[in-house]
């Protein structure tokens, strides 16, 4: 979905995504393979969103599915809609009587596993039968309802027959690894509540207790707002009221503006209004983590649900995102338990079908199942270990992996926009590794511009509209990684070359 900041767009979003340090001509990078090693979980391809409910039908959607889960083994997917009235679910007859229908429902539920992707169930929109306004449509193409519901009582009927339903067909062990999320961004004009906050959590309550009603196993939580906000309410109405959480999540884009993401900062030192857009989410995630700490939450998940890097110049089809994943994936670990990067495939319809490839769109896979370049920087992470090594560098992450191998991820980040690409520099990096023999096996794999980088072959093709599967074929084949580079250390060195918003991973082999 578009982030806060899209919708309340700031003016100097280009200014604020400045130069940093990172763009040194030159750097050193000392790594020592004895020292302690912390669990590092990979919280960052655990989850992704996708476009609506209804699209897990379209056999594009799975097939862009399955090339990601290949090259990640992601576990939850989340979309929204579950609820519009093209999945069917609500209806009533003659007299007013609730009519219910899960065929569409457990079908998507059935698509999912049978790819091994459990859901995280966003519970939305509302059927138009069921809606206090039914006129209430949100301006996305498939226009879906934000209405409250006209009766919490036949609310409470439906989530009770919509949770029944999959405890019947799954079982209750299926379904109790299952998250419940109820609604998307009510904060903002995805929920038509009056007053908003109030009458959200009341919406929560009765969900939460309804699915709690049929199998205390569910897990359920909330409360999914946009650019990290009503975290510490939420927590303190549910506490208060004892009603049942088991995670917080939220949504947070790193062009979600600071007065969006900070509007009543109290934090030390505050967060400054020209924080660099490469700082927002984490640092909005370390926000909502001291909220839930206040709130005696400190061990509960939190799920960041929704995310994505700057999106403008197209900068989500270029290899921008993968050391811009990278460097996230480095501020945010330790403090969240799952990041939802939104999304994972250009199948997604928010502004209606895409006319063409790479417009920006938010997906690892373009139109017609094009593999981006983020594609590929997902591809490199994935092969980061699973015990993390300290060092002082802003530029990489230092991994062990279970065969005793190091696992490196190196790169140098860059504003992509156009006039600071141009001025932009490569940065010479020097790995210096102790701890392994100094003449050491070396495996390298890159993405850049000559290395998984879609764009220029698409150019070359002359960048058609609506591209044949052999023409897809093709540029999928062109720009597929090659076999990694093969090399050793020198005297326990190893000396890289990183142009602008290259990403390396670097394998050391065991001793």
């Amino acid at each position: 979905m578009l982030p806060f900041a899209r919708r309340t767009r700031n003016a100097f979003l280009l200014v604020l995504l400045c130069c940093s340090p990172r763009l040194l001509a030159q750097e050193t990078i000392d790594i020592n393979a004895d020292a302690p090693a912390t669990p590092f979980p990979h919280f960052w391809e655990e989850m992704f969103g996708s476009g609506r409910a209804i699209l897990v039908l379209r056999q594009s959607y799975l097939n862009d599915l399955k090339a990601v889960k290949q090259v990640t083994d992601f576990k939850y997917v989340r979309f929204h809609a579950i609820l519009h009235d093209e999945v069917g679910v609500y209806n009533e007859d003659e007299h007013g009587n609730p009519v219910y229908n899960f065929a569409y429902v457990d079908q998507i539920y059935d698509n999912l596993l049978a790819n091994g992707v459990r859901p995280v169930v966003e519970i939305s929109f509302m059927p138009k039968k069921l809606a206090f306004n039914p006129d209430a449509l949100h301006p996305f193409w498939y226009k879906q309802n934000v209405s409250p519901p006209k009766s919490m009582e036949k609310w409470d009927g439906l989530m009770t027959a919509f949770a029944k339903n999959l405890v019947d067909r799954y079982g209750i062990e299926e379904v109790s690894q299952w998250y419940f999320e109820v609604w998307n961004e009510p904060n903002i004009d995805f929920w038509g509540g009056v007053p908003q906050q109030r009458s959200y959590f009341e919406l929560y309550d009765h969900t939460a207790r309804d699915l709690k009603a049929v199998s205390t196993r569910l897990r359920v939580g909330g409360p999914a707002t946009a650019a990290a906000q009503w975290v510490d309410a939420f927590l303190k109405h549910t506490d208060e009221n004892h009603v049942p959480v088991d995670f917080v999540s939220t949504h947070g884009y790193a062009d979600d503006t600071v007065e969006n993401m900070f509007p009543d900062d109290s934090s030390v030192p505050p967060v400054p209004k020209d924080l660099p857009m490469e700082q927002r989410v984490c640092r909005a995630v370390a926000k909502v983590r001291g909220q839930m700490k206040a709130e005696g939450h400190a061990k509960m998940p939190l799920f960041w649900t929704e995310w994505n890097v700057p999106g403008h110049d197209q900068s989500r089809d270029t290899t921008y995102v993968g050391p811009a994943l990278a460097d996230t994936v480095r501020q945010c670990d330790g403090m969240v338990d799952m990041m939802s990067f939104w999304t994972f495939s250009d199948v997604f319809e928010e502004g209606g079908p895409g006319p063409r490839p790479f417009i920006g769109q938010f997906g690892l896979r373009a139109e017609f199942g094009i593999n981006k370049p983020s594609y590929y920087g997902f591809t490199l992470l994935h092969q980061l270990g699973e015990q993390r090594i300290a060092n002082a560098s802003e530029n990489a992450i230092v991994t062990k992996a279970s065969d005793g191998s190091l696992r490196i991820a190196v790169w140098n980040l860059a504003d992509p926009s156009p006039a600071a690409m141009a001025a932009a520099k490569s940065r010479t990096t020097t790995l210096k590794i102790a701890g392994v023999a100094p003449n050491a096996e070396v495996a390298i794999e890159r993405v850049d511009k000559e290395h998984g980088n879609v764009l220029p072959a698409y150019a070359t093709m002359g960048k058609p509209d609506y591209p044949t599967p052999a023409q897809v074929e093709e540029l999928n084949r062109k720009t597929m990684l090659p076999a990694p580079e093969q090399r050793r250390l020198e005297g326990g060195r190893l000396t890289l070359t990183l142009e602008p918003n290259a990403l390396v991973l670097v394998t050391v082999k065991g001793r």
